[in-house]
């Protein structure tokens, strides 16, 4: 092989090498944060204007701090009682949408915490959600949000209606039973359960009959005419 030739190749490697690095850089590499956070990435840089390295920057600090988090797995009587206790949320809303909210903004704390994610403030904690579960995590950001506004009377019952179906997905996420579970090592994260759903391997939602039990529930959740005779902003928000 001529010297030439060998410089030519070697060449040819380091300008592949250098492009596989720029778009790894810019977002485009399989294993990159982009990919991991979707929505989460795109909600990030919105908060920092626009600047996709500080928002990088910042998933990566949350991926270093959560990234080797393993959730819990919980026993069949936790299971239970937080099935019932998400079923109680729900069939309290259509008379009492404010303390439905609340509670569910609450037993989401609780369930997280049950599951091994950090339990000592709603901050931390819904950092290491963002990590593990990245599209739904905003479910609970909206529920906690809302559960504060309608305190202070400054949420109608739809916007506390479409809370409490956000919430319901990341609820799911928590609940899902897998093998890992059986096995005592923690449960999947969501992002290995998305490359399952587009690759046809779905999981069904955790809970088992329980969870599908409750699903009139939660298809009332979505009837307007059950909700709108509850107003808590008196029409200011």
């Amino acid at each position: 092989m001529s010297t030439g030739l060998i410089i030519t190749l070697i060449v040819a490697a380091v300008v592949v090498l250098a492009i596989a690095l720029f778009l790894a850089r810019r977002g485009g590499g399989p294993h990159s944060v982009k990919r991991r956070f979707g929505p989460e990435y795109e909600r990030t840089v919105a908060q920092h204007n626009g600047d996709t390295k500080a928002a990088e920057r910042e998933l990566r600090e949350r991926l270093q701090r959560h990234g080797e988090l393993r959730a819990k797995p919980l026993t069949p009587q936790e299971r239970e009682e937080y099935a019932a206790q998400w079923a109680a949320v729900q069939e309290r809303f259509v008379d009492a949408p404010v303390e439905a909210v609340v509670s569910a903004d609450r037993l989401l704390s609780r369930l997280a915490e049950a599951r091994g994610f950090p339990g000592d403030g709603y901050d931390e904690q819904v950092s290491a959600l963002s990590v593990h579960h990245p599209r739904r995590v905003q479910g609970y950001r909206e529920v906690h949000a809302v559960a504060v506004l309608a305190r202070e009377g400054q949420a109608d019952t739809e916007r506390l209606r479409e809370a409490l179906v956000h919430a319901r997905a990341l609820y799911e996420d928590l609940m899902e039973q897998s093998a890992h579970d059986s096995r005592g090592g923690g449960g999947r994260h969501e992002h290995d359960r998305a490359h399952d759903r587009e690759h046809g391997h779905d999981h069904a939602h955790a809970g088992g009959s329980g969870s599908r039990g409750h699903g009139r529930l939660s298809e009332r959740l979505h009837l307007p005419g059950a909700v709108r005779r509850h107003d808590t902003s008196g029409g200011r928000a």
